[in-house]
């Protein structure tokens, strides 16, 4: 039986690039990594060990990968997204969604052998995940060197590509050095502690990397070689941490990550906010973009947002010189009504991107990332059906306004 990666899949050819065609490729995000169909099951009580508790058992399409590409589109962008699904109900759920919006699904790959990935996640009442378990196996094993290389052409014509850490170290280091070939900006998000550990392999070539408090201690001690870092712990739960103490706890971390080669850190707190953290701000303003025909959405995001968080705003505040070493601004969470938490992080990683192809700056587009990620926690899908453009840019300004610079100093 043939490999399934050399098949070729419906459309497929035109991932490829042919000698002196660069410039006819499409320009547009491309994310990889997991596409899964989540279980998502709610206790309406406290849940009690070895028995069943009543709540409520819903399908959901997720995978993180995929949920920021569907965030993506429904800013009305059109990422291309690069995964791997089944001939099984699983698969045909995530295809049938994926055309029906319109999207391409080129970069999708399917076979008989592939089983689509799935996860079973259990919230407690609070709508917090309290366990998981995850079947992604087809992920690790059919998202290969070999695939990626066939959508060259689309990496090197986006102006950033996102992967998740579903993917093996050897399958991350392909898709990286496939973007530093060609100056693409790279995003890491990194899924879960335990596949967090990944980015050793590539820390050098990652732009942008958006870990939470236990991720960024992962990561660092991956990167590191040793387990010197722990994730912050409060021995009274109803204690509220202030953002100045998380950054001087997790400084440490941060800076080994930034020292390492990632340039900005998008540390997401939950309710706390968001930490972004450079090794200077240069690094932030001089982030550049490949041109791009924007969609007239587009266009509207960046006027709708531009208007109200105006541009270096948050630089102008500081009198920090170009070449200090670190450079950290606290972003403020929005209130929510909290239905559930998955699919938070997705689609702030998915506002941010959106935005960032759209024209808007590092920080600007973090405002808008953080007010696409408090619609989501107020309905039980991953991904909210729609956005109002005007909402979003409102929620966006609350978040810019609220901004603080936490540090701009020349030494540690």
């Amino acid at each position: 039986m043939s490999s399934p990666e050399n098949e070729t899949p419906r459309g497929v050819l035109s991932g490829f690039c042919k000698e002196g065609q660069d410039g006819k490729c499409t320009v547009e995000a491309v994310i990889i990594g997991g596409m899964v169909v989540d279980v998502n099951a709610t206790a309406s009580m406290h849940a009690n060990p070895r028995t069943t508790t009543p709540g409520k058992v819903i399908f959901s399409l997720g995978g993180v990968a995929r949920n920021v590409a569907d965030c993506i589109s429904k800013l009305e962008a059109r990422p291309f997204m690069i995964s791997a699904v089944g001939f099984d109900m699983a698969g045909n759920m995530l295809l049938e969604h994926w055309e029906s919006a319109g999207l391409s699904i080129e970069g999708i790959q399917r076979h008989q052998n592939i089983e689509t990935a799935v996860v079973c996640h259990i919230f407690d009442e609070k709508g917090e995940v309290a366990a998981g378990v995850a079947h992604v196996e087809s992920i690790e094993k059919f998202l290969t060197p070999r695939w990626i290389e066939k959508f060259k052409c689309k990496i090197s014509c986006s102006p950033i590509l996102m992967v998740d850490a579903n993917l093996t170290s050897s399958s991350l280091e392909a898709s990286c050095q496939l973007a530093a070939q060609f100056n693409t900006p790279v995003w890491f998000e990194p899924v879960s502690v335990a596949k967090s550990r990944r980015v050793a392999s590539v820390v050098q070539y990652v732009t942008f990397a958006s870990p939470n408090e236990d991720e960024l201690v992962a990561m660092a001690n991956a990167v590191s070689g040793k387990d010197i870092f722990q994730p912050i712990r409060s021995d009274d739960s109803s204690t509220k941490l202030s953002k100045e103490y998380f950054f001087q706890t997790l400084k440490p971390a941060i800076w080994v990550l930034l020292d390492k080669g990632v340039k900005v850190l998008v540390v997401t707190l939950g309710s706390e906010g968001v930490l972004v953290c450079s090794k200077a701000k240069f690094n932030l303003q001089r982030l550049a973009f490949k041109g791009n025909q924007s969609p007239y959405f587009s266009k509207q995001l960046y006027e709708a947002v531009s208007t109200v968080c105006l541009k270096d705003k948050i630089f102008g505040a500081s009198m920090c010189k170009p070449m200090s070493n670190l450079f950290a601004v606290h972003f403020p969470a929005l209130p929510a009504s909290v239905v559930r938490l998955t699919g938070a992080g997705d689609c702030l990683v998915g506002g941010t991107i959106a935005s960032l192809c759209a024209g808007l700056d590092v920080m600007q587009s973090i405002a808008v990332g953080i007010a696409a990620a408090k619609v989501v926690v107020e309905v039980e899908s991953n991904v909210p059906d729609e956005y109002c453009l005007a909402k979003l840019a409102d929620d966006a300004r609350s978040v810019y306004s609220g901004a603080t610079m936490l540090l701009c100093q020349s030494k540690l």
